[in-house]
């Protein structure tokens, strides 16, 4: 996915402002997609420019509100329905168990052990913005409960996963003193 698509996506709900859209991004996107405000700024005139959005509207101060135009919509249907999403392959958490064995048994643990206080702390923030998002029946709302369930049931399986190599490599005996 790219900020490109989110920002599509988003205006394809209905115009809106940078302001608005990065709030949107903060309170929903966030939690799978960080961006930061000089990104969204960015890439909106990334998009005027490739004829993608238009502005809609100016008003004080220079705010701009944008709407996505039909080309954008065009963009937004073929990533949708025909760009296979990048499966992520890469972890430096999963690399680092390959040379958990370079360490102390100590070290080992406590790295198995952050890792589960990681996923638990990241389920409960999760957890908790459930309890603050809107329970509309808005797209964003339906859709963001879908993808927050994804990230309920991942933190809770990768904390049970960390739970389980403790107790792998604890009842491991350690290799003998040479």
């Amino acid at each position: 996915m790219s900020l490109r698509h989110a920002v599509l996506g988003l205006l394809a709900g209905g115009p809106a402002s940078g302001y608005d859209l990065l709030r949107t991004f903060d309170l929903s996107l966030a939690n799978v997609w960080p961006a930061t405000q000089s990104q969204l700024y960015g890439e909106l005139g990334k998009l005027e420019k490739g004829g993608l959005v238009a502005v809609a509207a100016e008003g004080p101060r220079g705010r701009k509100e944008y709407a996505i135009t039909d080309a954008g919509r065009d963009e937004l249907h073929h990533w949708l329905t025909e760009v296979e999403p990048t499966q992520v392959r890469r972890s430096d958490m999963l690399l680092r168990v390959f040379f958990l064995d370079r360490l102390e048994r100590d070290e080992a643990l406590a790295y198995l052990r952050r890792q589960a206080e990681l996923a638990a702390e990241r389920h409960e923030r999760l957890v908790e913005l459930g309890r603050t998002v809107a329970q509309g029946d808005d797209p964003l709302s339906v859709y963001g409960r879908i993808a927050m369930e994804w990230g309920l049931r991942a933190s809770a399986t990768q904390r049970a996963w960390a739970e389980w190599a403790q107790e792998q490599l604890a009842e491991r005996q350690p290799p003998a003193a040479p």
